[in-house]
């Protein structure tokens, strides 16, 4: 059985997001019933209601950084109960069977991770997965997350996109005492990786090029700030660094960086530009063995243990609220880089 609940969708590419009504499922056996309450807004979200990537398929409901409280459960749900504050990220489902489901590494499913939105949808063959712009989602339990009572919900919601994403790099190789650590760009993504690397221990640096942005980075927590055109800034840092976490979203010469890190270093893009950036020069990786990886969010006992650590340490993004009816605006801002450094949409208002 279905139910209808209203949402923010797009109905084309070139449609604004809008109100619209929605089909979620009834809970089942292992389901969860969300009541969401607060949804970041990802620059995902943008490339998916504009067609800007193969393969969307309309109407699209975006959003995956959900905060919510549970308003209803499965009969074979045990981990959780009615009133429970809970999160959901990127993912709803997976196969649960290959090797990196195994592992909890659902992201990288060898079959087919099903994310939040404009997925397949195997529990309701035909369709689509819809987003979080919306007043309710139904959720396998093994993909809903627990949201530690010292957060701020509102601020926590980015931690399911924005947080994981620098979050799960940073703990793959290593980074904490000792390490040192460089972010480029201080936007959703650049500003959790500033904050995580602080809170680790590790050497921060921030790369940007704005200056206005150095006393921001600064004060979420950076060491250094260096202006990327800046030359000199930058030639100090060269053979220095253990991993630098790159989340610019648009196409750029990645020599600049991978100059910087020190033998068996790690240039991380997590950012997901729609062109593909310059071919890197060959030379700054052989003499170095320098590594160029990429990452994607994380799985869902890491996040887990992201949403734990922010818990104990206080740790949020920064946020600016707005209501569902202004997206559309949010967006044409968050292209400007006019916001710091994440939209969250207060559900209340839909």
């Amino acid at each position: 059985m279905l139910s209808t609940v209203p949402a923010f969708a797009a109905q084309t590419a070139a449609s604004p997001l809008a109100l619209s009504g929605i089909a979620r499922r009834a809970p089942g056996p292992r389901d969860i019933a969300i009541d969401i309450l607060y949804c970041g807004v990802c620059h995902s979200d943008l490339h998916t209601a504009r067609g800007e990537w193969p393969g969307i398929t309309f109407p699209a409901v975006p959003g995956h950084e959900i905060v919510g409280r549970v308003a209803k459960i499965g009969a074979s749900v045990t981990a959780f109960a009615v009133g429970d504050t809970v999160a959901v990220g990127c993912m709803v489902d997976s196969c649960q069977a290959c090797p990196n489901c195994a592992a909890g590494l659902e992201q990288y499913c060898d079959t087919e991770v099903t994310f939040t939105y404009n997925s397949p949808d195997h529990k309701r063959p035909g369709s689509v997965t819809l987003g979080g712009y919306s007043k309710a989602i139904v959720v396998d339990e093994r993909f809903v997350l627990r949201v530690p009572k010292a957060l701020n919900l509102a601020a926590a919601a980015p931690l399911l996109c924005a947080g994981i994403t620098t979050w799960s790099p940073l703990k793959h190789w290593g980074i904490g005492p000792g390490k040192k650590v460089g972010i480029v760009g201080l936007g959703g993504l650049g500003h959790m990786g500033v904050k995580f690397g602080r809170a680790l221990g590790a050497t921060t640096v921030l790369f940007t090029t704005s200056q206005g942005k150095v006393a921001d980075g600064l004060k979420l927590g950076a060491d250094t700030v260096v202006i990327s055109s800046d030359e000199a800034a930058v030639a100090k840092h060269v053979n220095s660094f253990d991993l630098i976490i790159d989340t610019v979203s648009a196409p750029h010469n990645l020599d600049a960086y991978t100059q910087l890190l020190k033998r068996d270093g790690t240039l991380c893009l997590v950012g997901a530009p729609a062109t593909p950036h310059p071919s890197p020069m060959i030379w700054n990786l052989l003499l170095k063995r320098r590594n160029i990886a990429g990452s994607a969010i994380g799985g869902i006992k890491e996040t887990q243990e992201m949403l734990d650590f922010c818990g104990t340490h206080g740790i949020v993004s920064e946020v600016e609220m707005i209501k569902i009816q202004d997206i559309n605006a949010a967006y044409e801002r968050m292209l400007k880089g006019d916001v710091k450094y994440r939209f969250v949409i207060d559900m209340a208002s839909l």
